[in-house]
């Protein structure tokens, strides 16, 4: 499977020294980006299994972005100063590259994320909601309903929403498929509360929840719904 990547640095030349040393690996590169706001964003949405991230770039250094991030990718630093380091490995960064990058110390630090991505994958135990002041916890297991909402997602539970900054990509890829099934481009539901299906006049279904919601699903999320409820 191919690894998908993101370069995260302001230098164009250093950039163009990772693609270099990435052609020919098993990687797709998803996007490239110049600063930290942009590489929030791009993170984001994109969801990538590796970032390659500087340390020093305008707006956003690459710890403030990481710290910001609800769910964090692999992380290589690169940088060319080395007192950044040890914050680096505190931050639990898989490696950590001086540039100019030494194409054999590049490879080294490719296997160290060829190993990491075997490990066992683990669905998301818990949604981080954070607000001015405040950090919510919301086990996986109450969340009800997830929507869609531009850049973010608003998440359902406890009878309130809470406003995300995660992509709904990003997030059903981190969810249990055997507990959250997609059924609409903008929706996203906890099977176990699923109480009923509704069919409606053009063919497809509405999708009610314990709780009394009633989600319209699209046609072509019939088979993701049906995998995790069983035939219907």
């Amino acid at each position: 499977m191919k690894l998908r990547v993101v370069i995260v640095d302001d230098e164009p030349l250093a950039r163009q020294r990772i693609r270099d040393l990435l052609a020919g690996e098993s990687v797709e590169i998803a996007g490239e980006c110049e600063d930290g706001p942009q590489a929030l964003e791009v993170i984001r949405e994109l969801a990538p299994d590796l970032v390659f991230l500087d340390v020093q770039m305008p707006g956003l250094d690459g710890f403030e972005v990481l710290n910001l991030l609800d769910t964090r990718p692999m992380i290589i630093f690169t940088t060319a100063f080395d007192a950044y380091a040890v914050r680096a490995f505190d931050e639990h960064a898989l490696d950590y590259l001086l540039k100019p990058i030494d194409a054999a110390r590049f490879a080294e630090a490719l296997k160290r994320v060829r190993r990491a991505g075997h490990r066992e994958w683990q669905p998301l135990k818990r949604v981080v909601v954070k607000t001015p002041g405040r950090v919510l916890f919301i086990e996986t297991r109450d969340v009800e309903w997830v929507e869609a909402a531009g850049n973010y997602v608003r998440v359902h539970a406890h009878g309130e929403a809470h406003l995300v900054r995660i992509s709904m990509q990003a997030l059903e890829q981190r969810l249990d498929p055997r507990a959250f099934a997609r059924i609409h481009r903008s929706t996203i539901v906890n099977v176990g509360r699923v109480a009923a299906l509704n069919a409606t006049f053009r063919g497809e279904y509405d999708v009610v929840l314990k709780s009394g919601e009633t989600l319209a699903m699209q046609r072509s999320y019939h088979d993701r719904l049906r995998a995790a409820l069983g035939d219907f």
